[in-house]
């Protein structure tokens, strides 16, 4: 290159040297493009071939059995990726953020539930991108990548479990780890086509799990925590309270409902078998109304479905934000005006707002002084909503808990012990990517409000794939009371089979008028 240039000041009133040196240039440009466009194409295949699900890939191979010959594991030969938000021995638990990375120690113990499933014969493969700091309900990563929706890949996956239930859909692993605070599995397995179970509050173990969101209820040893940051804690934290959330809580997904029950039995320690109960199917059909998808692919599919099989009585219907705003007293302190009280608007609001704002003094409880010691680097909607979390003062924070306390009384008493609450999942198809900035806020408010039922009451809820609409996977929810999740997996078990059956024959057949119409979106 120096003799180059030497050559072109020697030679500087040649016009042929300067035409000569300029091909040379154009030459190394095009060549270090080219090389950087092969590159590019390289990690972006290298992406697709996970679909961009996993942050890091390892084998934990289950634990070895005793020389006897023990009976087949209820979970020998599956294999499951996790959250980057449990625990892994000798792994840092990087919770969606290069800065929580760079700032905290490998684990030295690993999660219960991780060694749950590896006692039951399942093997690990990896841990799985997440929104950062589990705050966002999109999957998008503005670090890793966002996974690519293997049934729509224009649009987003949902989150924050995006990659666990990315490499489920795309059949990377048989099942997957993931939590969900405000919706973060139900999300997810509504828009990539897949199943989806969120426990009741406290049945599954938090041990070995990054706190999100917490409640005043459960003490846990905050020692951990300290050991794990090489941020030097504050004074006040040495006996730091890390306690069981009532909007926090593992989850799972899997293709196959068989799975999704196996790896439930494990997780939730119940009786192989129990009494069978007849079940009661309640639709909330207020929420339906909310939902942009037609009944006759969700309502309808589910009416048909139970008509075919015994253990069921006829199904009921309710107008369910009506019941809830008549049964959770403490909601009106958080009432809205509204022209919408036909539909129950006003206390779907004031439901769902309850339960943002737990989640975020829950994540100011646990996280402000790490937010405010190393200042991370977040994408534009996350960091929004952490610094809000953050910022904001909370007054009233027993009436946000006695909400939850009045939510879960109201659900005991409409289902009782036979009781199932039939819901949509979420309200609208998944955004196009890169999209959120046009409607976060109106995507975000709809979604909470039927996400909030199952968090603020603790309840179980399952999630149920029933085929596509206008090309975007469609789901359909079943909710039940706290401590019911036996009864709920079982019965998605029961009924799964005849629920794709009647989703097949719907789609064979010509549109049903829509009785009640769909709500417009600008009612909400």
């Amino acid at each position: 290159m120096s003799k180059t240039i030497n050559l072109i000041k020697a030679n500087a009133s040649n016009p042929k040297v300067w035409i000569v040196a300029g091909i040379t240039v154009a030459g190394i440009l095009l060549l270090a493009d080219t090389t950087r466009r092969r590159r590019r194409r390289k990690a972006i295949i290298i992406q697709r071939q996970d679909f961009g699900a996993f942050l890091e890939r390892f084998d934990l191979i289950p634990f070895p059995q005793p020389p006897t010959p023990p009976a087949k594991l209820p979970l020998q030969g599956l294999t499951f990726a996790i959250k980057d938000i449990f625990d892994v021995k000798g792994y840092v638990t990087g919770f969606g953020n290069p800065d929580w990375r760079r700032t905290h120690e490998p684990s030295d113990k690993m999660a219960l539930v991780l060694t749950a499933l590896l006692q039951n014969g399942a093997k690990c493969v990896g841990k799985t991108v997440m929104d950062e700091l589990a705050f966002g309900i999109t999957g998008e990563n503005k670090h890793y990548g966002t996974p690519i929706n293997p049934k729509v890949q224009s649009n987003i996956p949902g989150g924050s479990s995006s990659g666990s239930a990315v490499a489920v859909a795309a059949e990377f692993v048989d099942f997957a780890l993931g939590t969900d605070t405000i919706g973060c599995i139900r999300i997810p397995a509504s828009f990539c086509g897949i199943l989806g179970f969120r426990p009741s509050h406290r049945a599954v173990s938090t041990i070995g799990l990054i706190p999100h969101s917490q409640s005043l209820d459960t003490i846990v040893n905050g020692c951990c925590l300290r050991k794990r940051s090489r941020q030097l804690c504050p004074s006040r934290f040495p006996l730091l309270l890390l306690i069981s959330s009532n909007v926090d809580f593992k989850g799972w997904f899997a293709r196959d409902p068989s799975v999704l029950h196996r790896v439930g039995h494990v997780l939730l320690k119940v009786k192989a078998v129990e009494p069978k109960r007849e079940r009661r199917l309640v639709f909330a059909d207020d929420l339906f109304q909310l939902s942009k998808v037609t009944k006759q692919k969700t309502v309808y599919v589910v009416s048909k479905a139970i008509e075919k099989l015994s253990g069921y009585q006829p199904p009921q219907h309710i107008n369910f934000s009506q019941y809830v705003a008549s049964n959770v007293p403490s909601l009106k302190a958080f009432g809205q005006n509204s022209t919408n009280l036909q539909y129950g608007i006003s206390a779907l609001k004031a439901l769902s707002s309850v339960m943002v704002s737990l989640q975020s003094y829950e994540f100011k409880t646990n996280h402000e002084e790490w937010v405010k010691n190393v200042k991370p680097r977040l994408g534009p909607e996350i960091s929004h909503r952490v610094l809000a979390a953050i910022n904001t003062k909370y007054e009233n924070v027993k009436v946000l808990y006695k909400v939850g306390t009045e939510m879960r009384a109201a659900l005991q008493s409409l289902l009782k012990d036979d009781g199932i609450l039939v819901i949509p999942t979420i309200v609208d198809p998944p955004p196009k990517l890169n999209s959120m900035k046009d409607y976060s806020t109106e995507f975000h408010d709809r979604a909470c409000a039927v996400l909030s039922i199952a968090s603020m009451s603790g309840g179980c809820q399952a999630c149920v794939p029933l085929g596509n609409d206008a090309g975007c996977p469609v789901s359909v929810s079943f909710v039940s009371y706290h401590g019911a999740d036996k009864f709920l997996l079982d019965a998605v078990l029961d009924m799964y089979a005849s629920l794709q059956d009647q989703v097949s024959i719907a789609s064979k057949s010509a549109p049903l008028p829509d009785v009640n119409g769909n709500m417009d979106a600008s009612q909400w």
